[in-house]
């Protein structure tokens, strides 16, 4: 049965003066339940903070916008580490990770960040679910006090006042004069990795550029299981058709610009074909082939891949399928003459993944 692939935008699902958290539903967009993948937004008004949570699901975490705070707690680690952020930031964020974000209150404009993870072992395919620490929807709030009181060595009385003092969900605005740590340089090592930063991985002129975050660039990607990469291509640049050899799925948020976006199947069948735009996702299948068409305005976008370190396949340019097989093999498997064979391996001799229009 055909699963629709069609680019979805998030639905807000929480929020209030300090800012909302948004998701992508699997029952808008299918492939997230059947890749199992979850795909949220973040977005933090001026002195906005996001309470402290932990999530079911391993996750990439990428600043679209901003620049802000995160407080991360590893697993058995006895001090959270401080990090300041901006944007294209991304930081690999693995099981059991207790997370907080905050956005400065002299901040103009807000901090929005993108997160993509594995939800296979969560509790909802395709979704992620997040496990607060405080506040109207804490954990705290469906122990006893009885409970909380043990657990904290306080009394009754006092536990109970604690767990019900923060009567917001999930996101609130700190009053003025609140105070967070401040960032810690040394926090950020193998934590962080800029992508509008880093040494490029591919640099085409007047076609594109790509940063792959993998375990040597970012370690945590390992313990997260997901590769990632930053690509952006230039005015009507084509990336070009190739699929993820290693049965990884493909999912691609739209930064900013827009273009087109061709995915094919088995059986030669074209599976979508669409106009995609900035804040759009989509998830490409094991083994389809993919290619994009940047618009007048170029195209960036930001990808996971389900596998630490992906390895692609490209059906054009010199390092394609095609610059490998023999002549003989070309000629007989398109049934064409020894003159187009020739003429077709004489092109994108020197053109990798990305085609600058002609």
């Amino acid at each position: 049965m055909a699963v629709d692939l069609t680019p979805r935008q998030p639905a807000k699902a929480y929020g209030g003066d300090g800012g909302a958290y948004y998701e992508w539903s699997p029952a808008e967009l299918p492939m997230l339940g059947i890749a199992s993948i979850g795909a949220a937004k973040l977005a933090l008004a001026a002195g906005g903070m996001s309470l402290p949570s932990y999530s079911d699901s391993a996750k990439v975490a990428y600043v679209l916008q901003g620049k802000g705070t995160v407080g991360i707690v590893l697993p058995e680690a006895t001090k959270e580490k401080v990090v300041a952020v901006k944007e294209g930031d991304a930081l690999a964020l693995p099981f059991g990770v207790v997370t907080w974000w905050h956005n400065t209150p002299e901040s103009a404009t807000e901090l929005v960040v993108l997160f993509l993870g594995d939800t296979s072992k969560g509790h909802r395919p395709g979704q992620f679910t997040n496990f607060q620490l405080t506040g109207a929807s804490g954990i705290f709030t469906g122990f006893s006090t009885e409970f909380v009181g043990r657990a904290w060595d306080l009394k009754e009385d006092d536990a109970a006042k604690l767990v019900s003092s923060q009567p917001a969900s999930g996101i609130v605005k700190l009053t003025a004069g609140q105070k967070l740590p401040v960032p810690v340089d040394a926090d950020r090592k193998d934590m962080a990795l800029n992508c509008l930063e880093a040494k490029l991985d591919v640099d085409i002129p007047n076609g594109g550029r790509v940063v792959v975050l993998n375990t040597a660039n970012l370690p945590l990607v390992k313990e997260v299981g997901l590769g990632a990469d930053l690509v952006r291509i230039d005015a009507h640049s084509m990336c070009s058709p190739g699929f993820s050899c290693d049965s990884a799925y493909q999912v691609t948020y739209i930064v900013r610009g827009s273009g087109s976006v061709q995915v094919v199947g088995p059986d030669g069948k074209r599976v979508l074909e669409t106009h995609i735009e900035g804040g759009s996702l989509f998830i490409v299948p094991r083994f389809h082939v993919v290619s994009k068409i940047a618009d007048a305005s170029g195209m960036e976008w930001f990808s996971i891949i389900t596998t630490p370190n992906p390895i692609f396949s490209h059906l054009a340019g010199k390092t394609s399928v095609w610059k490998a097989i023999s002549p003989e093999v070309l000629e007989a498997s398109f049934n064409t003459t020894p003159e187009m064979e020739k003429l077709f391996r004489s092109k994108r001799l020197d053109s990798e993944i990305f085609f600058a229009p002609n």
